[in-house]
């Protein structure tokens, strides 16, 4: 066998172990995306022009994550915002329409002290997919019927479904475990 033959055969080896490597490394990443993102991945894919454009939004996500200082809450804000939700959730028999107005607010300052930017809803689920992918729908479904009640088309009946949203990711955000299990 020739040295130039040698050399070609090398050269071909390296490159299906590189493709062989890439791909392989694809699939790991697309793997971690899943994982960490839930029902937030396919969302996104199905959103976008193609799997590696979303993948890259999602890496991009996760990139901006590290630069926010996130941080959990001292005991005795749990507390404060814990009294501050069973207040928001006793009106709402009164006034279904203010508590949810009033559990969005709640819910935007909780991020806010959480260390999550609120300048815009958009940028709000971008930020939260990160580490809450999987309560988001709870958000979007909760701010949509928000945006209904604003305008007077919600029934109490969503409202009171707006509500249960908003009191999953306020929940999941608290980080407080015990006050997850009394709600389940």
């Amino acid at each position: 066998m020739s040295t130039g033959t040698l050399i070609a055969i090398i050269a071909v080896i390296a490159v299906l172990l590189i493709i062989i490597g890439t791909g392989i490394w694809l699939a790991m990443r697309r793997r971690r995306l899943q994982e960490q993102f839930g029902p937030e991945y396919e969302r996104t894919v199905e959103a976008d022009d193609s799997r590696l454009t979303a993948e890259r939004e999602l890496s991009s996500r996760k990139q901006r994550h590290k630069d926010l200082d996130i941080r959990e809450l001292p005991a005795g804000a749990r507390e404060r915002y814990s009294t501050e939700w069973k207040g928001v959730e006793e009106h709402f028999v009164d006034e279904p329409g203010r508590s949810v107005d009033d559990a969005d607010r709640l819910v935007t300052r909780l991020m806010s002290d959480r260390g999550y930017p609120t300048e815009g809803y958009d940028q709000q689920l971008r930020d939260l997919s990160v580490e809450h992918g999987r309560t988001l729908e709870h958000y979007r479904a909760a701010h949509d019927i928000g945006l209904r009640n604003r305008n007077g088309r919600a029934t109490t009946e969503e409202l009171r479904g707006a509500m249960l949203h908003y009191r999953t990711l306020f929940q999941e955000l608290l980080g407080d475990r015990q006050t997850r299990h009394d709600a389940a």
